[in-house]
């Protein structure tokens, strides 16, 4: 071990602080208290193994170890089925699964695209860079923003084992001497803003994803200046530095995928390209963990070690056993991984379509029926607040519980009519509450939400009911709160999802949860309930319009009388979509829009399916698949 003059933790020449190291020499707890965001860059030079035992032996019998015990045993007690599966299907013969999964694989091939340029742009220790900018002798020590949980550290703190999502006094044991500067998301906002306005040159339609990251398709630019595309990527970050005084790195490859893992390659402030050639992605590929992929976070990340899948390239030889052990999402999620395929579509945030707005609340355990039905009252007016804002209400209702065991339980129920009231809300999501109660006796929750879905936009027309009248994006709201599902619908009717987007946002829900419960945990006041929604970040903006004085291309849209979805302005299809309005559940719901709000005596009338860390299938008939993520604004991630 090896402490340079700052005392630092870093390893010598010729001992390894892999992630394989840290699980060989220590039980899981110990690597689970390492947090959710060990492969952050500056991390590589760190003994992980000596930052775990700090970590436990500073938080042991505090809450937020407690905390963290509690879900490694949970998470242990998974696997153990997951292997238990797993060697059942050792003696059953999976010929077909193996063929079917080669046919994906094939299917895969013919789908990959190497035609594009995608540039991830990530920006450097983003919130403590901007903060150094006011306090330039901040530049050379030790520092972090946030108190109760650390939110970004600069390079110097990350040299000591600080990281993004650790609880601020587990950091002040690994580094004592660490400045901690409280947020100022107004400061890192504007200077977010600044970096968009760049980046607008090289790509107008570049996609947010968070407030220090944004996708890029550079490939026009790329041909209409006759540069190669790592030279348009030093210009840029070359013009980020000298205008805002920031440094960002970049990623550039065939795919968003890859991209956002070359980001991360060459840290701080530089680049690094994938060739857009098979044999080179499949390489790359290969020898990467799982956990450098975007969409595997902790929790998969120890399932697939378990099961001897500890970099991309072993994902191949388990294809057989993925969709029995981990579902058939997974398994298509992993195979792309496996090749090195992803998405090569790039848009403004803006143009994601919201398919539901929704609103959770963590809280300290309560069982209690009186403060669960309080806490769900509390939370419906929350929501009505933001459909009010959004102009949306919901025809689908989803309740959502984690139990004090970290259990996550999702129950929906379709109510008669769209809803986005709070008493509405309250009335329809009780009974969900009230069965939950009885199928888990003793039912002790500490995180509570509500979501409506398959929404229809309340925005006013002032046209008659069968006047054409100018389209409702959907987009234009503010999604502060809004949980968007990753969903899209597509011709054969089901609902069908893009594996890429729904892994990638379960992960950053798997962050945010965890910095929640973190935050929750180092309340000062430990009396004080922390209702927690994190607001900042989740804003869609329009990317900045580079020429003013041309005017937009407005796209006319026609809200359909029955269902008022915006429709393309075109006599023929319009027709079609309104005939299958008609002859769908629509007008029952305009019958219905009087219908008294159930009561706990009818409650059990309403239908409800059951969705325990799942999204059931839902039958649509739609005539495009829409991708779809929740996007944030250039926003917190």
């Amino acid at each position: 071990m090896i402490e340079d003059g700052s005392g630092s933790i870093s390893n010598g020449p010729d001992k390894s602080s892999s992630v394989e190291e840290v699980l060989d020499q220590h039980d899981s707890l110990k690597y689970h208290l390492l947090g959710p965001s060990l492969t952050k860059a500056g991390q590589d030079s760190v003994d992980q193994r000596k930052v775990s035992e700090i970590i436990y032996n500073a938080s042991k019998g505090s809450k937020f170890f407690n905390n963290e015990e509690n879900k490694d045993k949970v998470l242990t007690q998974k696997i153990e089925r997951i292997l238990a599966r797993k060697k059942q299907l050792e003696r059953v013969d999976l010929a077909p699964d193996l063929r079917r999964a080669d046919e994906y694989i094939a299917e895969l091939e013919l789908s990959r695209d190497l035609s594009q340029t995608i540039v991830h742009i990530d920006c450097d220790a983003f919130y403590a860079a901007v903060e150094e900018l006011d306090r330039p002798e901040l530049k050379n020590v030790p520092m972090a923003v946030g108190k109760g949980v650390l939110t970004t550290c600069n390079y110097h703190a990350r040299k000591f084992g600080c990281r993004s999502g650790m609880a601020g006094f587990v950091a002040m044991k690994l580094c004592p001497h660490l400045i901690c500067l409280p947020l100022n998301f107004q400061k890192y906002t504007v200077k977010a803003q600044e970096v968009r306005e760049i980046l607008a040159d090289y790509d107008p339609r570049f996609e947010s994803a968070s407030i220090d990251e944004a996708y890029m398709n550079v490939t026009q630019y790329c041909e209409e200046n006759q540069m190669e595309p790592e030279e348009v990527v030093d210009q840029l970050r070359k013009q980020v530095a000298e205008k805002t005084k920031i440094t960002i790195s970049a990623g550039i490859a065939a795919n968003a995928k890859i991209a956002k893992i070359a980001s991360n390659r060459n840290k701080p402030n530089g680049q690094f390209k994938v060739a857009n050639d098979r044999v080179t992605i499949l390489a790359f590929m290969r020898d990467l963990p799982t956990r450098k992929v975007n969409g595997v976070g902790r929790v998969f990340e120890r399932e697939l070690d378990a099961i001897g899948v500890k970099a991309c390239g072993d994902i191949y030889a388990h294809r057989a056993y993925l969709p029995k052990l981990f579902g058939e999402k997974a398994f298509q999620f992993l195979m792309q991984c496996y090749l090195g395929i992803g998405r090569t579509k790039v848009q403004p945030a803006e143009e994601f379509i919201r398919k539901s707005v929704g609103t959770e609340s963590t809280f300290r355990n309560m069982s209690d029926k009186a403060e669960l039905r309080a806490k769900l009252r509390w939370i419906a007016e929350e929501l009505e607040k933001d459909l009010t804002r959004t102009q949306f209400k919901g025809r689908t209702l989803v309740l959502k519980i984690k139990l004090h065991t970290y259990e996550v339980y999702t129950r929906q129920t379709a109510p008669p009519k769209a809803v986005c009231t709070a008493d509405d809300l309250y009335a329809y999501a009780l009974p969900i509450l009230t069965r939950l109660e009885r199928e888990i006796p003793g039912m002790k929750l500490r995180l509570m939400g509500l979501r409506c879905t398959h929404l229809v936009s309340t925005k006013k027309a002032g046209i008659d009911f069968f006047g054409l009248r100018r389209g409702i994006s959907s987009t234009d709201e503010d999604t502060s709160t809004a949980q968007q599902e990753t969903q899209a619908r597509s011709d054969d009717g089901e609902w069908e999802v893009w594996p890429e987007e729904e892994f990638e946002e379960a992960a950053r829900q798997e962050k945010q949860d965890e910095m929640n419960e973190i935050e929750l945990l180092s309340q000062e006041e430990q009396n004080k309930e922390a209702n927690r929604r994190h607001k900042h970040g989740r804003e869609i903006l329009p990317n900045p319009n580079k020429d003013e004085d041309t005017p937009r291309i407005d796209i006319t849209m026609w809200d359909c009388p029955i269902c008022g979805r915006p429709q393309a302005a075109d006599d023929d299809n319009f027709n079609k979509h309104v005939d299958y309005c008609l002859s769908r559940q629509t007008i029952k719901e305009a019958v219905n829009e009087t219908s008294p709000i159930p009561t706990l005596s009818t409650a059990h009338k309403l239908p409800t399916m059951t969705m325990n860390n799942k999204t059931r299938k839902r039958k649509s008939k739609s005539s495009q698949a829409i991708r779809h993520n929740e996007r944030p604004f250039f926003g917190h991630g």
